[in-house]
């Protein structure tokens, strides 16, 4: 499937049941929850996923189940977080076979490489797979930039590198890409708390982390911004922001589980060493959600601009 980076992709969690092991039925609930709202794409495997806790077989496990949920609906891209080149050359090899559609990716993992060494492991595995590959590009979390100067490399090499998630925190950025590559390069935001506005500043999608529990009303926001609705999106984005913070946060794993069980198309539960929240700080995150919930708005028909 060619990929049209564009839309709302959720960053969808992995669904654990008591006993620690995949819960494919409460993950069939949440896709089918995206797939209504009018997702454009599925992510699996980046941090919401949980994917340094993951398996290899549970990651393609993943892939292929959500593979069979969408039915060529929308395409399912798995994100490469490695720390070798030769493990991230395999993981797209598996994606290929498992049938996703495109693959996101990070920077070698624990090792902070230089410019250098960065670009030659993003050539030598996008040059591996014919899957499109999106670039997750976040120095504040995983501490490499990838920069202009190091994208235009990579573009000149690599004609299946196609997008961006934009996560550098720093609204210009898009300005500059689109400056710098026009529309070569796709971008997506990938910080919740500066979608609208980055949409607004020409991004072409969001990969998103709170439309795991309020599908709807993420797609909203970016139909109604893209159709020139902008102030019936910043109506939304308002209501939203409090829920939004809960995703640039050390637990966002936890937050926006706990957000899944209040819409009802997900559970709480995570894998160690992660833990559920509990005292002050589950209160805190619960009344964020309760309150959220309580004040929930009427959305317009929004699937008329998708």
């Amino acid at each position: 499937m060619k990929i049209n980076w564009k839309g709302v992709m959720p960053a969808v969690t992995t669904k654990f049941t008591t006993n620690d092991t995949l819960d494919l039925e409460m993950f069939a609930v949440n896709i089918k929850a995206q797939l209504d709202a009018g997702v454009h794409g599925i992510i699996l495997g980046g941090t919401l996923g949980e994917a340094s806790t993951l398996t290899n077989d549970e990651k393609r496990i993943l892939v292929r189940e959500a593979v069979r949920l969408v039915n060529g609906k929308i395409p399912v891209i798995i994100n490469i977080a490695e720390q070798s080149t030769v493990a991230a050359k395999q993981a797209a090899q598996h994606a290929k076979e498992d049938g996703a559609s495109g693959l996101m990716m990070l920077p070698p993992m624990r090792y902070k490489a230089d410019s250098r060494e960065t670009v030659t492991y993003f050539k030598s595995v996008a040059q591996s797979t014919d899957l499109p590959i999106m670039v997750y590009n976040n120095p504040v979390d995983y501490g490499i930039e990838v920069t202009l100067d190091m994208f235009s490399a990579l573009l000149n090499d690599c004609p299946n590198i196609q997008a961006v998630k934009e996560s550098t925190r720093d609204i210009s950025n898009i300005t500059r890409i689109k400056n710098r590559f026009g529309d070569r390069l796709a971008i997506l935001s990938g910080v919740d708390t500066l979608a609208l506005e980055s949409l607004l500043m020409g991004a072409d999608g969001w990969v998103a982390g709170l439309v795991c529990a309020f599908p709807a009303e993420t797609v909203a926001i970016y139909a109604l911004a893209k159709a020139g609705k902008i102030d019936e999106a910043i109506a939304i984005y308002r209501w939203f922001l409090p829920l939004l913070e809960l995703d640039i946060n050390t637990k966002l794993v936890q937050n926006i589980k706990l957000a899944e069980v209040a819409t009802g198309i997900g559970t709480e539960h995570v894998r160690e060493p992660r833990l559920p929240l509990i005292g002050e700080e589950r209160e805190r995150v619960l009344e964020i959600i309760q309150e959220g919930i309580k004040n929930r708005p009427v959305l317009p028909n929004y699937k008329q601009y998708l």
